[in-house]
């Protein structure tokens, strides 16, 4: 609007002027149209006019009309609005710190004893009359050989491990006996618009910086980050912000305007010279996936049960008798007996090329097409090189949780 919008407020005269009994006509008209009527002013942007280039915009008013018989009295209501800190203050209570202790050997001795290996935050989600549930990333709890969660009032409990999904770095923890903690409730991310305001709440550097708030906007949904965890390369499914994500609020909870739970803080970009570039794990993703880890213990995905290498790691030698139009797909490394690849007969050194008629482009392809599009039972084709001939396959896809 370039700054040239204008707001009139209260009554203008145009043109001529009006004298006399028109005058207070006019006046007496327009106090018996405010006195009874709620006024909406609504700005128009400023369009020059090629006629009158002073000429002011005009205001539509819009007028409610209420009772006729009214005393002229306004009814006024008061609308309450709960504050940025009175939200924080609620939500922060379900925020927790974690420590993931591991077990350390003294080489002078030979005693072992459980030391601190890292600190994250976490979201209790659920309550019960003997538990209380945690929600944090795998990486933050990864290896511990004990956890312990330090809650809002400053008391420290163990934890225990229900279950954990490295590949979108989801982890559930409990806490058992009828502790006094609050909740947070879960708020719809797939709700969520670039500009929205958010909170970061969590456990920045440690826990002396417990339930730091930062403040920031969702910079981008449905964003997609690549990632190596424990259990393969993924690319996963993210929301971009910019409140400050710092070491230590992994775990932590990112909040919309109305103190829902929305996303999970997971990540961010820590180069040189990079700023504002947080990731958190929508809370739409993260429900699914603490109910199968509640349910199950893990998420049960189809397994085809292969070791995979991609073609910028096979030697030439392994690719020397296939087509030369051959430009992507994985090599058997290792593979399990066991298994549907094993079972239908796949060998180590086999190259495949493509699943149920897509091409291979490399194993994370493989990988998430054969998690997103494939059910345990499923039936599917496989293409593949072995000793320089094409040859085709069919697998029924097992549950084992091993990574593919």
């Amino acid at each position: 609007m370039n700054g040239q919008d204008q707001f009139n407020e209260g009554s203008r005269t145009e043109g001529k002027q009006v004298k006399g009994s028109k005058l207070k006509g006019v006046v007496s008209t327009v106090i018996a149209g405010v006195i009874g009527s709620a006024l909406t002013l609504t700005a128009l942007p400023y369009l020059p006019n090629s006629n009158t280039s002073q000429e002011t915009p005009k205001a539509i008013v819009s007028e409610e009309h209420t009772d006729t018989q009214t005393s002229g009295k306004l009814n006024v209501q008061q609308v309450s609005a709960n504050s940025i800190a009175d939200m924080v203050e609620q939500a922060s209570k379900a925020i927790v710190g974690i420590e993931n202790m591991q077990q350390q050997t003294n080489r002078f001795n030979q005693t072992s004893e459980a030391v601190n290996r890292g600190t994250g935050s976490g979201v209790i989600f659920k309550k019960t009359s003997d538990a209380a549930y945690i929600v944090t990333n795998n990486h933050v709890i990864e290896n511990a050989n004990e956890i312990e969660v330090s809650l809002h009032d400053g008391k420290k409990v163990k934890a225990e491990l229900i279950g954990t999904d490295p590949l979108t770095d989801i982890a559930v923890l409990k806490i058992a006996g009828d502790v006094k903690v609050d909740t947070l409730a879960f708020g719809d991310s797939s709700k969520l618009r670039a500009g929205d305001q958010v909170l970061a709440i969590g456990n920045p550097l440690g826990l002396d910086l417990s339930r730091t708030v930062t403040q920031g906007i969702v910079s981008a949904v449905d964003r997609t980050i690549a990632v190596s965890t424990s259990a393969g390369e993924w690319e996963l499914e993210v929301i971009q912000t910019d409140a400050a994500i710092n070491p230590g609020n992994s775990g932590g909870a990112l909040i919309n305007a109305s103190g829902e739970l929305v996303g999970i803080n997971s990540l961010k970009i820590s180069e040189s010279g990079v700023e504002g570039l947080g990731f958190a794990i929508p809370s739409k993703e993260v429900q699914t996936i603490i109910n199968e880890l509640i349910e199950n213990g893990q998420v049960i995905r189809p397994y085809l049960g292969v070791g995979l290498a991609n073609f910028d790691e096979i030697p030439q030698f392994y690719l020397q008798n296939i087509p030369s139009g051959v430009k992507q797909g994985v090599i058997v490394t290792t593979i399990d007996p066991n298994s549907a690849a094993g079972k239908a007969g796949l060998q180590t050194e086999d190259i495949l090329v493509s699943i149920g008629g897509n091409e291979i482009g490399n194993a994370n392809g493989l990988r998430k097409y054969l998690y997103t599009k494939y059910s345990i039972g499923d039936k599917v084709k496989i293409e593949f090189y072995r000793q320089g001939k094409l040859k085709t396959v069919e697998v029924t896809l097992t549950g084992n949780q091993s990574s593919n």
